[in-house]
Parts: structure tokens; sequence; C-alpha cells
């Protein structure tokens, strides 16, 4: 299994791409590049996706109108909607020309997370991308502070780091004490080689990356084939983050750059309410099954053998509810003494 991380690992990093860059030289505009991008720093193609988001698309575009970092691109990517997200997102590529592009599917159709990250990907130009969900929020130096990483940390195909879990933006005093980010699972600050937070990740054992805090090289995104479309909302960042984990070295900071806005609509929130978590998960369990086998990782790993015994919780929930009383219980009793 080392063996075969190490070469997928040369084949994603070590050769970074500049396509920033050469919007200094003198063609750029024969090249049909907007002006704004002349610069010798790298671009960030930053990528928001929305369904019917009009309550918080605008803040959600002002914070990354706010970034302290300059040298971004902004595609607004609709994935169908029918209320006036729509009209807000082609407002600002009116109004930002050049800066701010509207995409849609052909017919405006509705395709899911998934097909519209990748639409976004296909579109962007930038070195890096970096995606934030239209009820996100991201602090102003974000952009400037991850981009500094990757540029010395040149191995790194990501670097994310704390996610403030964010009930305050409702404005009621008893949210503001909601607030709260999640252990990294990791060392803070620290560069960590593949395969350590996919198993990690897959045992439950660390914070998985929120798409809205991380910053990714845009070849990398190319190279693992992007975002995986059968997944339309429920574990499509997992199982992008998955392929990432298994192929390359990840920047884990000890910083937080951005707020995940918690309400009854998000996804994540529509996830706490399905029945049973494990049988959700199933869908996800058998994908990973399928790709791990298809990158050559053999039943004698530990990436396997971990593998299986999620795939066990998930086909035997009830043996699973008994096993975790225990520490619900525990918990509760935490929470109750907070």
């Amino acid at each position: 299994m080392r063996d075969i991380v190490q070469r997928n690992t040369v084949a994603l990093v070590g050769r970074p791409t500049r396509l920033g860059r050469p919007f200094a030289d003198k063609d750029h505009k024969r090249r049909g590049f907007p002006e704004v991008f002349v610069s010798r720093e790298p671009l960030v193609s930053c990528i928001i996706i929305f369904f019917n988001s009009e309550a918080y698309l605008a803040e959600a575009i002002q914070s990354i109108l706010a970034q302290t970092y300059p040298h971004w691109e902004l595609l607004l990517v609709d994935d169908g909607s029918s209320d006036s997200s729509t009209a807000i997102a082609q407002r600002y590529a009116h109004d930002f020309p050049g800066r701010v592009r509207y995409l849609e599917h052909p017919g405006h159709q509705n395709r899911g997370m998934s097909a519209a990250r990748n639409l976004g990907i296909r579109h962007a130009w930038g070195d890096y991308i970096a995606f934030l969900d239209a009820d996100d929020h991201w602090l102003a130096p974000k952009l400037a502070e991850q981009v500094a990483i990757l540029e010395r940390e040149p191995t790194a195909a990501m670097v994310y780091g704390r996610t403030l879990i964010w009930h305050s933006w409702t404005g009621r005093p008893q949210d503001r004490a909601r607030d709260h980010t999640i252990d990294l699972g990791v060392p803070p600050n620290t560069l960590v080689e593949p395969p350590a937070l996919f198993l990690l990740m897959l045992a439950n054992k660390t914070q998985s990356p929120t798409t809205c805090n991380a910053l990714l090289r845009r070849h990398v995104v190319n190279a693992i084939g992007g975002f995986e479309e059968q997944f339309r909302g429920l574990y499509e960042d997992q199982a992008f983050f998955a392929k990432l984990q298994l192929k390359a070295p990840i920047y884990v900071a000890g910083a937080c750059w951005a707020k995940y806005r918690q309400h009854a609509d998000s996804c994540s929130a529509r996830a706490g309410r399905i029945a049973d978590y494990y049988i959700a998960r199933r869908p996800f369990l058998t994908w990973l099954e399928n790709h791990l086998a298809q990158e050559g990782f053999t039943t004698e790993t530990a990436v396997w053998r971990i593998l299986q015994k999620e795939i066990w919780r998930a086909n035997h929930p009830h043996w699973q509810r008994l096993i975790d009383l225990p520490w619900n219980l525990m918990d509760r009793v935490k929470a109750v003494k907070r």
C-alpha cells in the first residue's frame, strides 16, 4: 500500500501550474483574459454553487468581495433555482464583468451539488480552487493566508483548517453559546501524508474537511476527476475528499477561516433527520469499496480493514446502536454538566 500511495502522490503534486501568472504578460488581452487578472500572484477560482438560496447568497458573495487577497475570480453556479437567487447571481455578474461569472446547466436543470461543482471546475481559470456554499461565510483573510501556505508547501495538494459551526448568525443570544469548532484530530499546522487523514475520517476520528474551508490546487482537482456526480447531496464532499486523502499530502492548519451556517434547510441538517445514519452511509461505503479496489488497495491493507469494519456497522445498525449506547450516555452527561 505504501508503494501505491507514494506512486500516486508523485503523479499529483510537485508540478504546480501557474495559470494565473501568465496574465501579467503583454498578450493577455489578445488571449482573452480579463484585465483584472493581470498579476504575477496566483489566481484563485472561487466557486459558489446554489439552489434556491435567496436568503443567504448575497452575504456569501459579499464575504468573497471582502477578501484581503485581491487575485480571485468568482463563478456563481446555479443548480436550477426557482427563486430570486438566479437574479441575485446575475446582478453580481453584471456589476463585476470579467471578475464574476454566472453559470448554469443546459435548460436550467437541477443536477445536484457534485455536478454543479464540476461545472464550476470546468470553467475555472485559477491556479487554486476554493468552494463556498451559498449559506456559508468566509473570514476576510482566508484566501491570503491559505495561498501563502500552499506557496510555502509545494507538495501539499490542499490546505484546510478549523471551521466555525455557526449558530449565532440568527442574532439570538441563546445561539451565541452554541458556536464551536470541531477538533481537527491531528496536530495543527502539520503536513499530513496519505492515507493518514483518510483512515481517521473513515473511522470518524477526525473532522472531515468542509468544502467552505479548503483551498486546493486546480491541477490536483482535475487529476482525481473532480466530484462524483452520483452523490447529488449527502456524501458528495466525503467522496471527493476521500479520493484526495488517499493520494496527496494535505496541510492541516490551526486557523479558522470559515463559518458553516446551521439552519433547518442545510444539507447537514437534512442528514441529521435521516432515521438511521448507518443506513444512509451505505451508498458511500459501497462506492468507496469499489474505488479502493480500482486504486489497487488489497484486502491486507489497513485501509481495507477499516472500511470493512464501517461496512459491518452500516449493515448491522441495531447492534451498533447497542455498542454506541455507553458513549452516547457519556456525551449527554457531559452536556448536562456544561
